[in-house]
This record gives structure tokens, sequence and C-alpha cells, in this order.
């Protein structure tokens, strides 16, 4: 029995992505006897570029059930069957990590029709899905949708099937686990490191550093690299001779040092961080009026804005739960266009800001709320996190809203003046990227230890 499965995901960084999508057919090697298809809610952002290539966004998941909520019934389908998809490593890969998630080890027998097309029918031109079964005369609709591609790699089996007369082919794909294998020499280097969270240096036989990367489990991304199939992994797999590494505790510490580090050495596969790692920011303006208006657009330099974004669809996301927070207009806040009320106001959840009902002045305390909240122009401060042992703790400075560096101080020694903390700290230079990377991982991280000095 088969179980042949699609899945759409929101993308983002490996083994952080979540589904969207689902589709599953029973296939008994003859017909379809049982299939479960469902939107599901990732509880995550879908980046932009998959939204536009399956049409699917936030909006249509927000009464989509968990992954949890449907777990059961995608173990239920799948039991006693090879999982089939087209790039098994994918699908199956996403399946294993929403279900360690809960807790659950998922694990089933594999078969890839990328592996089996290349076998019987070489000499393919490509062997992507879409390009793959329209050479073949396989009628596919609703491309990068679930369901649509599930069928289709449902046509595409039933023919490679028919084409594996002995079933030699098949027999000899199935694997319990479609994982890339490790070479001698990666074993090795992954056997030497530590699953602790921190930066890490990939070196070249002659010592220069290739790649710089961080991790809240050094040990676990590196055999992510090791085992990743991207044009980029499969470079690093060749030219790798040792792996070195800075344990930080924090992971602020590690995101700031890696940032400060690449750019510095500059290392050949770290190109797209030495760019600006985000696109737009939180702006304010005052209308006509006199309220205080908020846009998230896109930064380009000229302009300071309140906080930052790695993309448009993370701003909308942060706008969308500032205006439920602190009880904002949907208008002013840039999320809604009209020229009369906001949406909110016609369901009585907005005050009138749109229609100018409420005091521009009672308004704009929260929003100027909101601001201070999510700027720390003109602080002094200090963010206290995780340090490398138990009794250590990392402090990263603020003073007068510029970065000043950071460094770590064991848990006896007291730090309440900023001649105190300067004589512990390691200078680093504050640029956007570091205002950036702060002011995103305090909104990720609301109970974190923050010290106004």
């Amino acid at each position: 029995m088969y179980a042949i499965i699609d899945i759409e995901t929101t993308g983002g960084k490996y083994n952080e992505e979540g589904i969207t999508e689902i589709a599953i057919y029973k296939y008994d090697g003859h017909t379809i006897v049982d299939q479960f298809i469902s939107l599901i809610n990732p509880e995550r952002e879908i980046q932009p570029f998959v939204i536009n290539l399956t049409g699917i966004n936030s909006q249509m998941l927000r009464h989509a059930p968990k992954f949890y909520e449907v777990a059961k019934r995608i173990v239920e389908i799948t039991s006693e069957c090879v999982v089939v998809a087209h790039n098994a490593k994918f699908d199956y890969r996403i399946l294993c990590t929403e279900f360690s998630r809960l807790g659950f080890e998922y694990e089933r027998q594999t078969l890839c029709t990328v592996e089996l097309a290349k076998h019987l029918i070489p000499g393919q031109p490509t062997y992507s899905l879409g390009k793959l079964v329209r050479s073949l005369g396989i009628p596919v609709s609703d491309r990068h949708r679930a369901a649509g591609d599930a069928q289709a790699t449902v046509k595409l089996f039933k023919m490679l099937m028919d084409k594996d007369t002995s079933k030699e082919v098949i027999r000899n794909k199935i694997r319990l686990d479609p994982k890339y294998q490790l070479e001698p020499k990666h074993i090795d280097i992954i056997a030497d490191l530590p699953s602790v969270t921190g930066v890490y240096y990939i070196h070249k036989s002659d010592g220069e550093i290739i790649y710089i990367g961080k991790s809240k489990n050094i040990k676990k991304r590196i055999n992510q690299h090791f085992t990743s199939t991207s044009h980029k992994s499969k470079k690093i797999q060749q030219l790798v001779s040792t792996v070195t590494y800075e344990t930080t505790g924090s992971e602020l510490v590690a995101l700031l040092k890696e940032s400060e580090e690449i750019k510095r050495i500059k290392p050949i596969f770290n190109r797209a961080l030495r760019r600006t790692i985000f696109t737009h920011g939180l702006y304010s303006f005052r209308d006509q009026n006199d309220y205080l208006n908020l846009k998230i657009d896109i930064a380009d330099g000229r302009k300071h804005p309140i906080t930052t974004f790695s993309n448009r669809q993370s701003g909308k996301s942060f706008m969308t739960r500032a205006v439920e927070d602190y009880q904002l207009c949907q208008k002013l806040a840039g999320l809604y266009k009209t020229k009369s009320s906001c949406f909110n106001y016609d369901i009585k959840t907005c005050n009138g800001a749109c229609v100018q009902e409420e005091d521009p002045e009672v308004y704009n305390k929260r929003v100027a709320a909101l601001i201070e909240k999510n700027s720390y122009a003109n602080k002094n401060m200090v963010i206290i996190d995780a340090g490398r042992d138990i009794d250590e703790r990392s402090a990263i400075l603020i003073k007068n809203g510029v970065f000043k560096g950071l460094g770590f101080f064991n848990l006896n020694y007291q730090i309440n003046h900023i001649e105190v903390l300067e004589s512990i700290i390691t200078p680093m230079q504050n640029n956007r990227d570091t205002q950036h990377i702060i002011q995103s991982y305090l909104r990720k991280n609301k109970r974190l230890k923050v010290v106004e000095l």
C-alpha cells in the first residue's frame, strides 16, 4: 500500500518551516482507496515568494486546523504504507519535523518519484514535477497546490509502476529514511562539535574561512550542512576541512557576532548576509487631523525607522498584532485603505480615530506607547540573556540609543551602572543590521530581561 503525498509549506529557514496544505492519496497499486486533503494553519509567517507561488496566504489559513488537530488522521492514513512523493526527502523531512514538535517520532518507508523517474525514464531535460508530467502527457491542474500536485504524482507513479515490469527498481528504491549519507571526514568533524548555542566557522584545508553561521545547536546545524543537497551545501561539503566554533549561550549574542564576523571576514559562501538583512521599516507621521499614523515601508537608509523587518509580510503581521494590543485604528496603522471608516470601526472595535471621533491626543498616547516599546532610540539599557555557563549571563549594552557591544558576567557580579558595564563589554560596530537584530529579538522574546540604566 502506498500513501502518495504532497505538502505546501511556509518557506523559511531549514527545519523552521510549517505546513500550509497537505494532500494524501492512499493507493493500493490499482486505485485510490482513501484520501485526505486539508489546509493547515502553520502558526508562523508565510514567506512572500511562497504566497506568490501557491496563492496560499495567512487570511486563508486563519480558521484552518492546526497540525496537531490533523496529526492523528495523517498517522492513520499512512499507517503500513510506503510514503511516495516527488522529492521524498523534502516532504518526509517536513512531516517528521511537524511530528517531532508534538513529541512524536514519525517513521515510514519512503519512495521518491524523482529517483524512480531518473532510473526508468532517463534522458529527460528536467525532472521537476510540472515539466516532467507535461512532457509525458500527464494532465495537471492546480499546480503548486497540494491536491493538484499529489494527483499528478499519483498518475506519474502509475506510469512508473507500469514501466518497472520486474518491480525490482521500485523495491530497491524503497528506503526507511531518505537521508543523504555522510562521508567519513564529515562524521569525524561532527563528532568533535558540541550541541550548544554559538557561532561556527567552516574552514578549507588552508585555514580560509568559507562560511560563518550561528545556531542554537552547532552539531545539529553542521550535520544539516553536510546532509543537504543544495548547490551551496554540496560546495561546502567538498571544500570543508575543519569547523571551529565560539560558544555564546545566548542566541542574540550569536546573531550579533555572526553579523559582525561576516562583514569583517566576508566568507565566499556568505554573500547574502553581506548585504543588509532587512528590507522594510515602521515609520510614523502626523496627518492633517493631528493623528499619529504608522506605515510599513521600504527601508532605504534616508529615513530613520522605529523598528525594522526582514520583509513586508513580517511588518504587516507585527502591525496586525499591534492594532489589537494597543487598540489602534486599522486605517491609521496603514492596514486598511479607505476614505471613510475602517473595518474595525464598523464592527465597533475601533474608537473612531479614522472618522475623527476619538480625540487625537488620547489616540496618539497609545501610538506613542507602541513606539516607545519598540524603539530604543536615546535609551540607556542593558539586555540580559543566557551565558555560556549556568552561573554566567550575557549583557548587550545600549547607550544613548546606540549599540556599544556585549560581554559576559558572573551572576554574583552586580551591574547597575553604565561605568561598571563598560568595563566588561567588548566594543562592537553599531549599524542598521545590529539595530534590526536587537529589535527583532526583543519583539520575539518578550520575557527577556531588560534593565534601564
